[in-house]
């Protein structure tokens, strides 16, 4: 009888444990998955991603993207049903607190707080990252100078502006505003023939989203962002910067999320998906078209060649 109690004993614990497993296995799916933060900073509006994901029964862990820097590991995200909260350390943000989340999972949207390094709080919101088709790249459109050789034209810096056109180059002497085409676009093919400085630093942003570094990191080991990488989530597979005042080449495709990038004429990323923004991007609207944009607020850069083909609709 004692032998049957205990056998019993053993069932329902196992039971119970089960049905805990599965219920937190189900609350945890539903904040699983790619999110697009838009926080509330100071009257601004700044975008930026989450990732969560399961790590074994019962861990949730993730990748956070800020307004600005590269894509930082979460080791943790504690969570109760749908509630969760997770901290990060600052990587470039003042201060030395650690950045805290808060939020909850409403209807098919996630609302919450942060509080930055400074201790100020601010609300966010969050939707789920769209699924961006890919397409066969077979229609290609005519292709289009961004940069005609002799002016800005097509083009607007945001905020004052540093970048001049001298002997058919585009340049930035000297670290100040971005520069952002007028046209937006969607699946295509950007070639782009630029130079830079000494320990100089800029970076093509492919739809306004995605940053492609620009960067002098000759002779360094490649990384995601170095030279050529998808800043913070994609590493090139070598290394092919030139020195610094060389003119060099970037051939990029992006159709959906897949990019290829071809650097000094190597292939170094080869069809890969981006997982979401990078640092830096101007929305979070990734389903629509978005503009090319030149980082020009890190350092000095000229460009002699901006084209761009794009798929036909």
């Amino acid at each position: 009888m004692v032998f049957k109690l205990r056998v019993i004993r053993v069932l329902l614990v196992c039971f119970f444990s089960l049905v805990s497993s599965v219920t937190m296995s189900q609350e945890s799916e539903a904040l699983e998955g790619r999110w697009n933060l838009t926080i509330q900073k100071d009257g601004e509006e700044l975008p930026s991603w989450l990732e969560i994901t399961h790590s074994g029964n019962h861990t949730l862990v993730g990748r956070f993207v800020y307004a600005f820097g590269s894509a930082r590991p979460i080791s943790e995200i504690s969570y109760e049903k749908t509630t969760f909260r997770f901290e990060i350390p600052p990587q470039w943000e003042p201060g030395g607190s650690n950045m805290i989340f808060e939020g909850d999972l409403v209807g098919d949207a996630l609302n919450g707080t942060m509080v930055y390094t400074d201790g100020k709080r601010y609300d966010w919101t969050a939707v789920k990252a769209p699924k961006l088709k890919y397409r066969a790249a077979s229609n290609w459109g005519g292709t289009v100078a961004l940069f005609d050789g002799e002016s800005l034209n097509g083009w607007h810096a945001e905020g004052e502006n540093q970048w001049i056109v001298e002997e058919g180059i585009l340049k930035s002497p000297a670290s100040g505003s971005n520069l952002v085409s007028d046209r937006k676009f969607s699946d295509f093919k950007l070639k782009a023939e630029f130079r830079y400085p000494e320990d100089s630093n800029s970076g093509l942003y492919l739809r306004g989203r995605y940053e492609v570094q620009i960067a002098d990191n000759y002779g360094k080991e490649a990384s995601s962002v170095y030279f050529g990488g998808v800043y913070g989530f994609l590493t090139p597979n070598e290394m092919v910067a030139k020195k610094a005042g060389e003119w060099q080449t970037f051939e990029i495709t992006l159709i959906g999320r897949r990019v290829t990038v071809i650097a000094n004429g190597t292939t170094i990323i080869n069809d890969q998906n981006i997982p979401g923004m990078t640092g830096g991007a101007l929305d979070n609207k990734e389903a629509q078209p978005g503009p090319i944009f030149i980082q020009g607020d890190h350092g000095p850069i000229d460009f002699r060649k901006i084209e761009i083909t794009p798929i036909v609709e």
